[in-house]
């Protein structure tokens, strides 16, 4: 009898261990894993959100991106062969691109420095003030109980992406999706660096890749050793060594940037809360380089199910693949693109084609209300244009090749931000409320998790707001830096200054180049790190370099504009961030702009040859500016000049859209991305 008792006993001592051990288990893995429900981890199938973390499912959705080195691979595991558009680069190594600063130090500020102007106009803007309607109808998030809690001062930025640290090769590879096998980047590139010569001549410009992957991105907090301009590559952007305090989501480095601003004219150090210089810097022959692989590489995810848009598409890419040469076309100057045959053949397909739905979801002023004055002005004048289209637009979205999602990432600023709070998480949300709400009314985001869907916004801050939810969205954006913008998929958007709605092309045009008399000009407030490093150096100090401060204001600009169109140069230097409108006002003032932003990807990268009508300068060479712009030969600065004036048509809005204008040019990078991204199934 007292055995029974104490079997008994025994039992459930041994049941409530095995309870208690399982309610441990449940816990860890509720706090610990990323799964968001620690059952579900245990006895779930393989599934994946539609949206970020909403509860719509997409049964083929791609798995988690991974970091390999230094760049962040999107792989598609149910991708199979398809052909890709290629086209043939034929830039010289002459110019510089690529930045990796923070995102203004986690810091929230407008582009005039103060957080409490929501103007954001440029220093030398006389547009007036937008005015707002702030009782207007918006969708309500889920921190608006808390919007004004404060934040901290500095955050860490928020990492999109999962990274891996590959143990066995700290040389930067590019992995075959689905067999878990990988090519080093030499195999692709070689080991000089060169760019890869392409599988078929530039006749045929299409192709046929075995490989599906999808782009490739520079993450955001990259760290890279000091390099000389003979590194090559996968040097620069394919090694790293790891720390044990890595936090996560940050990349496993312990290397110092690679950014020199030394100099014997004494360049002044980064002023604190002005961000700081990149810490990787590639050059835009090597950006050229990542371009094309993404093209040879680069799928999207397989759609949940087929339609006739997608073979369309796909019978749209064998005719580009046959595209006839183009000789002496009238209207488009050779050396001003990649491939001008492709160019045009992709153009007048679009035209042909070309079918976008826009969704009628979203309450104004957010939604479906355009700005149409100041630095912002692209999104504006984007989303009006192609509102108003009757030969694009489709009411059926069965017939639709794009979706088009109509948000301004001004409005969203003006409307939602709170002043003084460094926090943009309701705005983030507000989005991905959108999300969730189209998702759960339409079919046509769960079909391809986003690919075919594209947004156009010009704010500082949409690279950041759009990365988690949007980010398989094809996203137009003027904050084109290479820390978060996805080369091969996203579009480079010029940020255009407009001050007359009603007069666009006013003051079109500048001198000839034998009367331009000033060497290099620029005019601005000292945003960011990098202007006061360019005035400390050249600010009134020789007379041929005109770089000053903000200039005093003068009605209608005159004095900006006439030294504009008097120089020969235009120093487009970076403020906050790596776009700055002057690069389309040098183009419109036909002076040849000089781009000093490291890691800004320009406008149309997809399709212009920057490199035949301006020039690329490295942060670091600031001091040696004018004997940089000295040594370029007369007979080279003409031919630049000749390609501001030959490309100023891509660069112009029109009230009514004008054939290869700017409101075209946006549609077509966006419309030849997703030629780039379309898989068969």
């Amino acid at each position: 009898m007292d055995w029974q008792v104490l079997c008994q006993v025994e039992t459930r001592r041994l049941l409530w261990l095995m309870g208690m051990m399982f309610a441990v288990i449940t816990a860890f893995q509720y706090f610990e894993l990323p799964y968001g429900n620690a059952l579900w981890s245990l006895f779930s199938a393989d599934q994946h959100s539609a949206v970020g973390n909403s509860s719509f499912q997409i049964r083929n959705s791609p798995p988690e991106p991974e970091m390999i080195g230094n760049m962040t691979l999107l792989n598609v595991s149910n991708s199979t062969n398809t052909s890709v558009v290629n086209e043939t680069a034929n830039n010289t190594g002459m110019s510089k691109v690529m930045d990796g600063n923070d995102l203004k130090n986690g810091l929230v500020s407008d582009r005039n420095g103060d957080p409490n102007k929501s103007l954001g106009l440029d220093e030398n803007d006389d547009v007036n003030k937008e005015v707002l309607n702030r009782n207007s109808t918006i969708l309500n998030t889920k921190d608006s109980g808390n919007r004004s809690a404060p934040e901290e001062a500095v955050k860490e930025p928020q990492q999109g992406f999962h990274q891996k640290k590959n143990n066995t090769d700290d040389n930067l590879s590019v992995g075959k999706v689905g067999n878990g096998t990988v090519t080093p980047i030499s195999e692709l590139i070689g080991n000089s660096g060169a760019r890869p010569a392409s599988p078929l001549p530039a006749t045929s410009p299409m192709n046929a890749s075995p490989k599906a992957a999808s782009p490739i991105i520079m993450d955001i907090d990259i760290r890279t050793p000091a390099v000389d301009s003979n590194t090559s590559l996968e040097e620069k952007i394919g090694k790293t060594t790891p720390v044990s305090d890595t936090k996560p989501g940050q990349l496993q480095s312990g290397l110092t940037p690679s950014a020199n601003y030394s100099s014997g004219n004494g360049v002044p150090k980064v002023t604190k809360g002005r961000g700081k210089p990149p810490s990787v810097v590639v050059s835009i022959s090597e950006m050229n380089e990542l371009l094309l692989r993404s093209h040879s590489l680069n799928q999207s995810m397989v759609p949940e199910w087929s339609s006739a848009v997608d073979q369309e598409i796909l019978y749209v890419k064998s005719l580009i693949e046959n595209a006839p040469i183009v000789k002496n076309d009238l209207k488009l100057h050779a050396p001003l693109y990649r491939n001008v045959s492709i160019f045009k053949r992709s153009y007048e397909l679009m035209e042909d084609i070309l079918k976008v739905y826009i969704y009628s979801e979203g309450e104004k002023p957010i939604f479906h209300q355009p700005l149409l004055t100041g630095i912002y002005a692209s999104e504006g004048w984007f989303m009006k244009l192609l509102e108003a289209n009757k030969k694009f637009v489709t009411k059926d979205p069965a017939k639709a090749h794009l979706f088009y999602l109509p948000f301004s990432s001004r409005m969203l600023e003006l409307t939602l931000y709170v002043p003084n709070s460094h926090s943009r998480k309701n705005l983030i949300q507000y989005l991905k409320n959108y999300l969730d709400m189209i998702a759960a009314k339409h079919p046509f985001w769960n079909r391809t998790g986003g690919a075919d869907h594209f947004l156009v916004a010009c704010h500082d801050w949409a690279l950041e707001e759009t990365r988690k939810h949007m980010n398989k969205c094809i996203r137009a954006l003027c904050n084109a830096d290479m820390k978060g913008f996805v080369l091969g998929k996203d579009v480079s958007l010029p940020e255009t200054l407009v001050r007359s709605p009603q007069n666009l092309l006013r003051e079109l045009g500048g001198k000839p180049p034998s009367k331009r008399s000033i060497l290099a000009f620029f005019a601005g407030s000292m945003h960011g790190y990098l202007r006061p490093i360019l005035l400390q150096n050249w600010g009134e100090k020789d007379p041929d370099m005109k770089i000053f401060g903000r200039m005093p204001y003068v009605k209608g600009n005159k004095n900006y504009i006439q030294h504009m169109k008097s120089s020969k140069y235009c120093i487009c230097a970076k403020g906050y961030e790596v776009n700055s409108p002057r690069v389309v006002e040098a183009i419109f003032y036909e002076c040849v702009p000089v781009i000093i932003s490291d890691n800004f990807v320009p406008p149309f990268f997809e399709v212009l040859n920057w490199e035949s009508f301006a020039v690329f300068v490295l942060e670091k060479d600031i001091p040696n500016l004018k004997s940089i712009l000295l040594s370029i030969p007369k007979e080279r600065y003409l031919e630049l000049h000749i390609g501001v004036k030959k490309v100023q048509m891509h660069f112009l809005w029109h009230a009514k859209p004008v054939k290869y204008d700017i409101f075209y040019m946006i549609l077509h990078s966006i419309w030849y991305n997703r030629l780039n991204q379309i898989s068969h199934r």
